[in-house]
């Protein structure tokens, strides 16, 4: 597997001119700025908090750090992450978090306003992310969430996916797709991943993906780091954002968007400065900073340097 990787990554015609390599000024700023939400506290890393924090700390002062979005964090945890954060090994002046909500809502609604507002706005917790199964939730919880608060409802595949976005549209929050997991099982199907990012398109809802995106392009890789860990077929951070890119603006359809998500050849995507092609299709810088903008906001990994490193095996950073 390996070495089939490495013959691709040599092979690939993605390519950056040599005067855009630092990113700044190109297509790759608007696609990959502040994609990554962190979540290294999160399985498979799972790392404890304070090497969580550490590790963040190191990234956001690191040469890539414009490609780094949250640090997400467990309401539950919060505690924990103030203990950690005074630590002497960490510097960071800013932190910008994500927290997941657990099953009372209200509570750990009342938990994050608390926390927000015992800190001054260099430690401030912008998003929570919590889990729905039908529209009645989303409307239940809308009330609780306060105006200035970006939030993020994780639809499963088995609910009612259409309903779900239609009240986020009404609402007017955002969505998440969960896109991996631990097991092969957790992986959905394209064709689903391509009609979920559709709808949140149509609807004008964005979305924030989690789970299963260490990898710039779809390929098969172990779904965790244990050494007996099984391997499977992971979908591809490009591929995802891509395909959102594409979707809203409307340049395919959800078929096409289906194909795009099974691509599995670096070649076939075609990067410079000003643009990303692929089989055929072309989008503008414009395009795509847009469609980040307001469609496909961010993922969160437990890993920040596996896809800075991936990336980098594609001569892309």
């Amino acid at each position: 597997m390996l070495a089939k990787l490495a013959e691709a990554i040599w092979t690939t015609k993605i390519a950056m001119p040599p005067a855009s390599r630092t990113l700044r000024s190109s297509v790759l700023t608007a696609l990959l700025g502040g994609l990554v939400d962190y979540a290294g506290l999160f399985p498979p890393a799972k790392l404890p908090m304070e090497a969580a924090v550490e590790h963040y700390a190191g990234c956001a002062n690191g040469e890539f750090n414009w490609m780094l979005g949250r640090f997400i964090v467990p309401v539950g945890r919060l505690a924990e992450f103030e203990t950690a954060v005074v630590s002497p090994s960490v510097q960071r002046s800013k932190w910008s978090l994500s927290a997941l909500l657990g099953s009372d809502a209200a509570a750990d609604i009342k938990q994050v306003l608390s926390f927000t507002q015992k800190h001054d706005p260099s430690i401030s917790i912008s998003s929570i992310e919590l889990k729905v199964g039908t529209p009645a939730d989303i409307f239940g919880a809308h009330p609780l969430i306060p105006d200035d608060l970006a939030a993020f409802f994780e639809i499963p595949f088995s609910a009612d996916v259409q309903g779900c976005i239609l009240a986020l549209k009404e609402t007017a929050h955002n969505a998440k797709i969960r896109t991996g997991g631990e097991t092969p099982e957790m992986i959905p199907p394209s064709a689903s991943v391509a009609e979920f990012i559709f709808q949140c398109a149509r609807a004008g809802v964005a979305f924030k993906a989690t789970a299963g995106l260490h990898h710039p392009i779809r390929s098969v890789h172990r779904l965790t780091y244990a050494t007996d860990s099984l391997s499977a077929t992971m979908h591809g951070f490009l591929n995802v954002f891509l395909a959102a890119a594409f979707l809203y603006n409307r340049t395919i359809d959800v078929d096409e968007a289906t194909d795009l998500l099974n691509e599995d050849s670096p070649q076939a995507f075609l990067i410079d400065s000003e643009s990303i092609g692929w089989r055929g299709y072309s989008l503008s810088r414009e395009q795509i900073a847009s469609a980040r903008k307001n469609c496909s906001l961010s993922f969160g990994s437990c890993s920040f340097s596996e896809p800075v490193e991936d990336l980098q095996g594609l001569s892309l950073l």
